[in-house]
């Protein structure tokens, strides 16, 4: 990118990082001359950006409030496809979360309204792992067409073949025919993306593999959102994945709540399942083989931990709070006397 170009974004950022920029403050976060910060400045209101020249001592620069900004030449696919990157890099460990979040709104901000329509419409959760950013234009319009029928309550009919449904998580291997399903949400889990949605013809809870589906149009009639077993995404993905009764999954599983980010709790949880309960807080279920060492393994998390089930997880934690008071004092945590080793 030639160095004009890049260093017109930069100012560009900045104008929409704060209300009012002194033009020598801007020409020491570029590192060029007050003259340079006025040629650029004239090169953006030349773009159609309304920057305007503030009085002052110093003078200044402000990106007009209430005013549209020309809109990004972005077609369908690539806006598709840049949501779903920027809502999913949290789970990379890249360090980038808080940055993602304001690009997308920034991005949103300047799209026209028929592709910011299209990215609201489109929202994902990222569980466990997130998955792969669509390759493909026809991957992105997929991720689209479901993200828009989870948003607008629309029966989704759709070609599923017979082998995905053996292989898929509570699937029934019945009869390849056109499925019937009420949308219910996005999720991605092991580097792949599934479909949460209730089975029309099965009458039960059913979890798509995304690159198996192939939409039929048009959509069916709209629908009145079903209560999801237990009443959260995460925590119904992680049965269907582990077994509904638990049993191919590890004997002790609990559910807590972490004031944390789930970007940054996903990142360093390979086998649970996180959900984003706001900016700084998020649902973890994770499972262990033993209750003190669930409590141990949330203890790594340095943040204040909310139990929401089992009892045999907060007592496994108050087990650790009193080994760990012991350990402080240099006093055993178990009989008086330890047995020696004979």
């Amino acid at each position: 990118m030639p160095k004009t170009s890049a260093r017109l974004l930069t100012l560009l950022s900045l104008l929409q990082a704060r209300r009012d920029w002194p033009g020598q403050s801007l020409a020491e976060r570029l590192e060029v001359s007050p003259r340079t910060v006025r040629r650029d400045v004239d090169r953006l209101r030349g773009l159609g950006y309304p920057v305007a020249a503030t009085k002052g001592p110093d003078g200044g620069y402000r990106l007009d409030a209430g005013t549209e900004l020309p809109p990004l030449l972005f077609d369908d696919d690539q806006a598709v496809a840049l949501a779903v990157a920027l809502q999913t890099v949290g789970t990379t460990g890249a360090g980038v979360e808080e940055a993602a979040v304001r690009a997308l709104n920034t991005v949103r901000q300047v799209m026209p309204a028929q592709l910011r329509h299209r990215v609201d419409a489109l929202r994902v959760t990222a569980v466990e792992r997130a998955g792969a950013g669509p390759d493909t234009a026809a991957e992105a319009r997929l991720l689209a067409t479901l993200g828009a029928a989870v948003q607008t309550r629309e029966v989704l009919r759709f070609d599923y073949p017979l082998a995905a449904a053996r292989e898929t998580a509570g699937a029934d291997p019945g009869a390849a025919r056109p499925r019937r399903a009420e949308p219910h949400h996005l999720v991605t889990w092991g580097g792949r993306w599934y479909l949460v949605a209730w089975d029309l013809d099965r009458d039960d809870w059913r979890t798509f593999r995304v690159d198996r589906i192939t939409p039929r149009t048009p959509t069916g009639p709209r629908f009145t959102p079903r209560e999801l077993p237990g009443g959260e995404v995460a925590a119904f993905v992680a049965s269907r994945f582990q077994g509904s009764d638990g049993s191919a999954g590890r004997p002790c599983t609990g559910e807590v709540i972490l004031d944390l980010p789930a970007s940054v709790v996903s990142t360093y949880t390979r086998d649970g399942v996180v959900e984003e309960l706001g900016p700084e807080r998020c649902r973890l279920v994770l499972g262990a083989w033993s209750w003190p060492g669930l409590a141990a393994a949330l203890c790594r998390f340095d943040t204040d931990i909310q139990v929401v089930e089992p009892a045999e997880l907060r007592d496994a934690f108050a087990l650790l709070a009193r080994r760990c008071a012991a350990a402080a004092t240099n006093a055993s945590a178990g009989p008086a006397t330890p047995p020696t080793n004979r």
